[in-house]
């Protein structure tokens, strides 16, 4: 019988690990020593980080969409269903069609979505850009845009913790292309006594947002919205009239993990920060945003993160030695700062980020890799 690793999450993390220990074991694969099985929710796997620019028009949604079989290397099998729960004593997954794939080797790579419901009229009364369907119907209103107030909200944790800078960065330029900037009033709102969480990125922002008249109140944790009156209520006693809501709303785990009695507060799952096993289980890994690991949610995270753990799964399936490869919490994202220049963040557990000059070279770089990602997720690059 072959070992088998079986991967939850067909997004990018599990996308790329899977991709990554097909090419590195196609040999063992195609002798039928090993197996790898992708199960995922989703036939069609979307670039998220491109809802920003759908926003603004930059991005057509096709661009941002491939089948996930187009995106898998020949060696790996993949099942479209949704996990329901994980039986760890019998190493099985269960699926919602009430069948089950076995496993010796797991890789959790579920992801995080939207909190909606925690804050009271946040549905009905902002809008959003962390989905698909979001960053259309507030592309939709952005066009029917003449001025008033914008203000923007921000719940933690969330995914991509520079994309609120990005967006209103990118919505004060678009507002000037528009010739409706001097009818526009710009609030930024954050839940800390700063404007960022990386005291880098935040001794950066602010004399940035001064310059371009953009407000920011801190100490603004979003309690409700008055959707009828378009009034944001904060913790802190803190009232704001808006004509546009766009909120960052704090980010969840997936629900797989509370039904199978794995993860912890906000369904996020304990994980060690340099092997990243699942703690208190050897055969179970975990990638990118499902962890509770003090790193950026963000899809750069789950690429080193995958490179790591491939080498260590080749390892563990082949030859059943424990993980010598060790994830040092290495990140980078881009910043837009505008429609026509950005800048860029690199860090990792023991180097913190700074913040270079914005310039256009960067922000075609960060195009052009958006135009790229599908080979990243193949193993190609």
């Amino acid at each position: 019988m072959p070992k088998r690793l079986v991967i939850v999450g067909a997004g990018t993390g599990g996308l790329m690990v899977a991709n990554f220990v097909a090419r590195d074991l196609h040999s063992e694969i195609e002798r039928e020593e090993i197996s790898v099985t992708l199960l995922g929710e989703q036939e069609t796997y979307t670039y998220q980080p491109g809802y920003l620019y759908v926003v603004f028009d930059l991005m057509r949604p096709a661009q941002l969409m491939r089948p996930v079989r187009d995106l898998l290397s020949p060696g790996v099998r993949f099942v479209h269903d949704r996990a329901v729960r994980i039986d760890t004593g019998k190493r099985q997954v269960l699926r919602a069609d009430g069948d089950a794939l076995d496993y010796d080797v797991l890789v959790l790579a579920t992801g995080s979505g939207l909190n909606l419901d925690e804050v009271p009229g946040l549905r009905e009364g902002a809008h959003w850009f962390y989905t698909l369907e979001g960053a259309l119907r507030l592309r939709d209103a952005l066009r029917r845009w003449q001025g008033g107030k914008l203000v923007l909200t921000v719940g933690v944790p969330h995914k991509c913790p520079v994309a609120p800078l990005e967006f209103t960065m990118m919505f004060e330029e678009w507002a000037r292309h528009r010739k409706v900037r001097d009818k526009t009033e710009i609030v930024y709102t954050y839940p800390l006594g700063r404007a960022h969480s990386i005291q880098a990125v935040a001794d950066w922002v602010a004399p940035e947002f001064e310059a371009r008249d953009i407000a920011i109140e801190t100490f603004y944790n979003l309690e409700s919205v008055e959707h009828e009156e378009r009034i944001a209520h904060s913790l802190e006693g803190t009232d704001l009239p808006y004509d546009l809501l766009v909120s960052v709303p704090a980010h969840q785990g997936d629900d797989l993990g509370a039904a199978s009695h794995l993860s912890g507060a906000g369904n996020w799952y304990p994980t060690d920060r340099h092997n990243l096993r699942l703690q208190g289980h050897d055969d179970i890994f975990i990638l990118g945003d499902a962890s509770d690991l003090p790193i950026s949610k963000a899809g750069s995270v789950a690429h080193f993160e995958a490179e790591v753990l491939a080498d260590n799964l080749v390892g563990v399936l082949t030859e059943g030695a424990p993980p010598a490869n060790q994830y040092n919490g290495r990140a980078f994202c881009f910043i837009e700062t505008g429609l026509e220049r950005a800048t860029f963040l690199a860090f990792d557990y023991e180097h913190p980020p700074t913040v270079p000059e914005p310039t256009n070279a960067v922000h075609w770089f960060k195009q052009t890799y958006n135009r790229i990602h599908w080979a990243n997720l193949k193993a190609v690059m």
